[in-house]
């Protein structure tokens, strides 16, 4: 068995834009089909990953989980089999307990029976939620078991945790988890994105090869449609562009949640931005880490690259432009080295500068630089 998840993983999951009421069978499809028209999977978006739902409150009779028959007719097995044919990965809910979330059957006690059954779909990425737990439950115990047993299945399965604390990053890797939340659902609104991403920020030590802190599916380009874009109500370009730079700075998971068959060019644009990308797949696998504010309420993200460069996020929260100065002293420089800048949002070079820097950044925007010592 390969070691899985060396990079952030990237791709799709439904539950932000479909929820539990809309997701079937032709939507999985479409989106797999439309993932591979648009260049998302040739970007690095490969998971196709259906969540709560799918599957029936009860079991069959030989005590196996079962595909909704109205909502997915021709089963897991034929689902995962089309999203192969495409080159893409599928992604897989399940939870801990005796019941999911959504009140369908749940894996508690029949953990080993489900992981072998994923392995038998072609299953290659599960997210595993907690659910509605069984009483006198053991939190690590629930997530060691579906880890053993996805070890046991006989085929590579990302073990995504779904438990959403941010004391999970203490012992989640532990279980075996090469992925797990560190809160409750993120909403459509630039209030819970900079509130989920500064839960994030600090727990990068934790981050690695093989396993990455989660804070949640994003929502750029949902702008107040679909599940979640209706509790939240919605961002502009600017915030779904910080909020994608953030994610890719925190070597976050890119798992997208706009529904991808409908995506506006301007979040294409956003979402497959290279350049950012290959900061958050780079092969350091380091997250990024927030250096010594110089002014009050800077948020400066700093994240060392393979090769010795340098990313650089700075995050204007607030609702009037502010001079964010940038000092490299405090990620392993001399201020009187000369560093190389380059915009990687506006793909420009910026020139040669010594000690820092200090730009205005828009309101509810970031600048993100990538910087070489010259």
């Amino acid at each position: 068995m390969a070691m899985l998840a060396l990079k952030p993983p990237m791709g799709w999951n439904a539950w932000n834009f479909f929820g539990y009421r809309d997701v079937n069978e032709q939507v999985i499809k479409e989106t797999a089909d439309a993932m591979v028209e648009l260049g998302f999977r040739d970007a690095g978006y490969t998971i196709v990953a259906v969540d709560d739902s799918w599957m029936c409150v009860e079991r069959d009779a030989d005590g196996n989980l079962q595909a909704d028959p109205v909502r997915f007719p021709s089963g897991m097995k034929a689902l995962g089999d089309y999203i192969h044919e495409r080159g893409l990965k599928f992604g897989l809910y399940a939870g801990g307990g005796v019941l999911t979330y959504c009140g369908r059957a749940g894996t508690f006690g029949h953990e080993r029976q489900d992981a072998k059954k994923f392995a038998e779909w072609g299953v290659d990425l599960l997210k595993y939620d907690f659910g509605y737990p069984a009483p006198g439950h053991d939190e690590k115990q629930l997530y060691r078991k579906m880890g053993q047993a996805l070890r046991e299945s006989g085929r590579d399965i990302i073990f995504s945790a779904c438990l959403g604390r941010r004391t999970v990053s203490e012992w989640m890797k532990s279980c075996g988890a090469n992925m797990w939340r560190l809160c409750g659902d993120i909403k459509d609104s630039w209030e819970s994105i900079v509130n989920v991403a500064m839960n994030a920020i600090g727990l990068e030590a934790y981050a690695g090869h093989g396993a990455w802190n989660d804070p949640d599916m994003m929502v750029v380009g949902l702008f107040g449609e679909g599940y979640v874009g209706k509790i939240g109500g919605g961002c502009t370009v600017n915030e779904y562009e910080a909020h994608f730079a953030l994610w890719c700075m925190l070597s976050a998971p890119l798992m997208m949640g706009h529904d991808v068959r409908n995506t506006r060019p301007e979040i294409l644009n956003i979402l497959l931005n290279k350049e950012l990308i290959d900061i958050n797949q780079d092969d350091l696998g380091l997250a990024a880490f927030r250096i010594p504010e110089l002014a009050c309420n800077d948020v400066v993200l700093a994240k060392p690259l393979y090769g010795g460069d340098i990313a650089f996020l700075l995050l204007n929260q607030f609702d009037h432009p502010k001079k964010i100065p940038l000092s490299w002293y405090y990620c392993g420089w001399e201020v009187n080295d000369k560093i190389m800048l380059r915009d990687v949002i506006a793909h420009e070079d910026l020139g040669v500068f010594q000690g820092g820097i200090c730009p205005e950044v828009k309101p509810h925007s970031v600048k993100v630089y990538r910087a070489r010592r010259i």
